[in-house]
């Protein structure tokens, strides 16, 4: 069991001192000292390390990222958000999101994919989220945006999704890079199942390690681990899970893809590797310089000293140094392409005979 921090502090911006504290003690960081309970202690308190991650990562992401936490296939030239856009888009597309339809977005972050996606479709949005922080970073930026009536977020756990909304709720129901906290990709997507009308339509972009990941090589387990650390993972499946689940709960597969696949010259994880030289447009450069040596170091020291003056909250810095673990571990499995964090599915609910 994680030890007990003891700043239970509640920020007013929803952070909780203690989730952000004890988030690391969840994984032994030697991974030789992991052990099934551990794994089997981050599945029971999943809402405890989801929690926990984003509220000390989401600001970081923000930095770094953007207010889309997600990744996306590039084309040469391309921009990152451009990419990160059409990346939601693409989801839209192959959904056939119509004008009109009520659509959840389940893990919805401070929800930059629900506002390009309401504007591209023309759809409602209902956004999910267990994190009060980032629900409400979510609603001020959607205010902003000018699409609060477009758009409503909601506090809640994706494990009881029928309980918060009822059955058979929504057209379509969506998830980009966020079911995979879940403890169970079945019980995950048998709630989205259950919320989503007859005939309604389910697209996921799930975060899995490929059919070249052996759990047996100790390499290949390491990188896993590195996985879940550094991004608030309970514990990283294989694809055959996420699609063995999805057929499980009775969804129609109608589109399965792992995008990550492709052939593409420009690979997803490029921005993690640092090297200025890659970037895509002169815009890009302080995006990837961020994740360069550097950029590392500046982040480092420049998050450890605004924690000490009490400007974000205690462990802030403990979980961006996971981050760093993340990146590593992403940009060595992307290479080996023993993880994706694009298995791309869109399943179908029978319709009612």
């Amino acid at each position: 069991m994680a030890p007990v921090a003891t700043d239970s502090t509640v920020h007013a911006d929803g952070r909780v001192g203690k989730r952000i504290e004890n988030y690391a003690a969840f994984w032994q960081k030697d991974l030789s000292k992991e052990a099934g309970q551990d794994t089997e202690n981050r599945l029971a308190n999943y809402t405890d390390v989801i929690n926990g991650y984003y509220d000390g990562a989401t600001g970081l992401y923000e930095y770094g990222w953007g207010a889309s936490f997600h990744f996306s296939r590039f084309y040469k030239g391309e921009g990152f958000y451009q990419a990160l856009a059409r990346h939601e888009h693409y989801l839209a597309f192959k959904m056939n999101l119509k004008p009109g339809m009520r659509v959840l977005d389940v893990g919805c972050g401070i929800g930059g994919p629900a506002r390009e996606i309401a504007q591209f479709a023309d759809v409602q949005i209902v956004g999910l989220n267990n994190n009060d922080f980032q629900v409400g970073r979510a609603r001020k930026l959607t205010a902003k945006a000018g699409l609060s009536d477009q758009i409503t977020y909601v506090v809640g756990d994706f494990m009881k999704l029928a309980e918060k909304f009822g059955e058979n709720s929504f057209d379509a129901v969506y998830a980009i890079e966020a079911t995979v906290h879940a403890p169970s990709f079945e019980g995950v997507y048998g709630e989205i199942m259950k919320v989503l009308k007859p005939g309604g339509v389910f697209g996921v972009y799930e975060w899995c390690m490929t059919d070249r990941w052996d759990p047996s090589i100790p390499a290949h387990k390491e990188v896993a681990h590195g996985i879940e650390l550094g991004n608030g993972i309970p514990e990283m499946r294989p694809i055959a899970n996420a699609r063995e689940a999805i057929i499980k709960v009775g969804f129609q597969i109608e589109h399965e893809e792992d995008l990550a696949d492709r052939p593409d010259p420009v690979p997803w994880y490029y921005p993690l590797e640092g090297d200025i030289t890659k970037a895509q447009t002169l815009w890009d450069i302080f995006t990837v310089w961020r994740m360069s040596s550097s950029g590392k170091f500046v982040t480092h020291h420049g998050l450890w000293f605004i924690e000490k003056l009490g400007i974000v909250p205690k462990g802030t810095w403990e979980v961006g140094e996971t981050l760093k673990v993340a990146a590593d571990a992403l940009v060595a499995s992307g290479r080996e392409k023993l993880f994706t964090p694009m298995y791309f599915v869109v399943g179908r609910k029978p319709a009612e005979n």
